[in-house]
C-alpha cells in the first residue's frame, strides 16, 4: 500500500514589482493554515517518510511550517519539476521517478498542477470528497489518496483512493 499526500503551497504575498514568482513568500494567513495543517497532518499519523518540494520559496515555507508540527520530520527532496502548472503530469513523471521505496511520499506544489494530478488519481473515495476536490483546490489544500500498489512506477490515472481532503477553512473555522 502507498501513500500520497499532495499539499498545495499556502497563501502566498503578491508578486512585487522586479520580484520573481519563485521568491514570493507566505504571508500571516498561509502561515497560520500551513502550521494548522501540519497539526492535523500529525494528529491524523498523516507523516510522509518523503517529501518531494517544489523549490518555489512559498512551497518551501509551507513545508517547513507543516514539518515544524511533525515529531520525526521526514526527508525532503527540492525538485525543480514540481515548480509546475499545467496538468499534473509533470508531477506523476516525478514522483515516479523520485519517490524510491518510500510508501508514504508528500509532494508540496502549485495549482492547477496539483489539483490535477489529485483529481486525475482519486478514482475512489468518498463520493462528497472527490466532488469538493473537483470544485476546487484552495491553498494550504491537503489531499491524501492511498493505492493498493508496490511501487511508484506502477502509478496510474484512477488508481487511487481519496481518503482526506481537508482545506485550512476546515480546521480553522474562523479563518
Amino acid at each position: 500500500m502507498l501513500n500520497l499526500m499532495l499539499l498545495r503551497h499556502a497563501k502566498s504575498s503578491l508578486v512585487e514589482a522586479g520580484q520573481e514568482d519563485s521568491d514570493r513568500s507566505l504571508n500571516d494567513r498561509g502561515r497560520h493554515a500551513a502550521t494548522a495543517v501540519g497539526r492535523y497532518m500529525a494528529s491524523n499519523d498523516l507523516v510522509p517518510q518523503l517529501v518531494l518540494c517544489s523549490p518555489a520559496r512559498r512551497a518551501r515555507e509551507t513545508w517547513g511550517l507543516v514539518a515544524g508540527e511533525l515529531k520525526t520530520p521526514p526527508k525532503i527532496l527540492i525538485a525543480a519539476e514540481i515548480y509546475d502548472f499545467g496538468d499534473g503530469k509533470a508531477l506523476m513523471d516525478c514522483l515516479r521517478r523520485k519517490a524510491g521505496a518510500a510508501q508514504s511520499v508528500s509532494l508540496v506544489g502549485h495549482n492547477p498542477s496539483i489539483g490535477r494530478l489529485a483529481q486525475s488519481l482519486a478514482g475512489a473515495g468518498d463520493k462528497k470528497l472527490r466532488e469538493r476536490l473537483q470544485t476546487k483546490y484552495p491553498t494550504a489544500g491537503l489531499a491524501v489518496i492511498s493505492f493498493d500498489l508496490d511501487n511508484w512506477e506502477s502509478l496510474t490515472a484512477g488508481a487511487g483512493t481519496l481518503r482526506h481532503f481537508v482545506t485550512p477553512k476546515d480546521i480553522i473555522p474562523d479563518l
